[in-house]
């Protein structure tokens, strides 16, 4: 079974016709436009097919429209599902650019191969992103830079850094 990618996350139903409000989770939006189908995904894992049949958006949120979900209560059944997509419809990106969820999970090591834990998750800053190191002691915090992370190797989950003299000790 093909790997799905989360997109957005339903929060609630809106109005009486069957809209839901979904946090957006993906850097390209716009692609909300070329989906059709999606999958729906509850959180005991269950899945179901969702065809979009419009949508807009609001503020930092999309409200969407299924077909079949033509009521509040209907639309009240996917609180809290998350809406996906198959790995492979995910939009393409230029070399050396990654998906936050591909970087996720990926062991990460010195160039002389110390260990300094997992990538929990990716902080946003406004400049440089930032990797968040999981090492079970403590977080360690890494500019994403081609200078500091010169090998990503999403295929085996590793990240290879040299980080300049004195970053590790913060």
């Amino acid at each position: 079974m093909e790997e799905l990618v989360t997109i957005a996350k339903i929060v609630r139903p809106r109005g009486l016709r069957g809209e839901v409000v979904a946090d957006v989770l993906t850097d390209f939006p716009d692609r909300f436009a070329e989906l059709g189908n999606v999958i729906g995904v509850r959180e005991d894992g269950k899945r179901s097919d969702l065809k979009i049949e419009g949508f807009f958006f609001q503020k930092e949120r999309v409200v969407l429209r299924f077909a079949g979900i033509d009521s509040i209560e209907l639309a009240e059944g996917l609180r809290n599902v998350d809406i996906c997509i198959p790995e492979s419809a995910v939009a393409e990106l230029d070399e050396g650019e990654f998906f936050d969820w591909q970087l996720a999970g990926c062991e990460v090591a010195t160039l002389d191969g110390t260990p300094l834990g997992t990538v929990r998750e990716i902080m946003r800053t406004g400049g440089t992103e930032i990797l968040v190191i999981d090492n079970g002691d403590r977080e360690i915090l890494i500019p994403f830079a081609e200078t500091i992370c010169p090998e990503v190797d999403i295929e085996n989950k590793k990240i290879t850094v040299d980080p300049p003299e004195g970053l590790l000790e913060f």
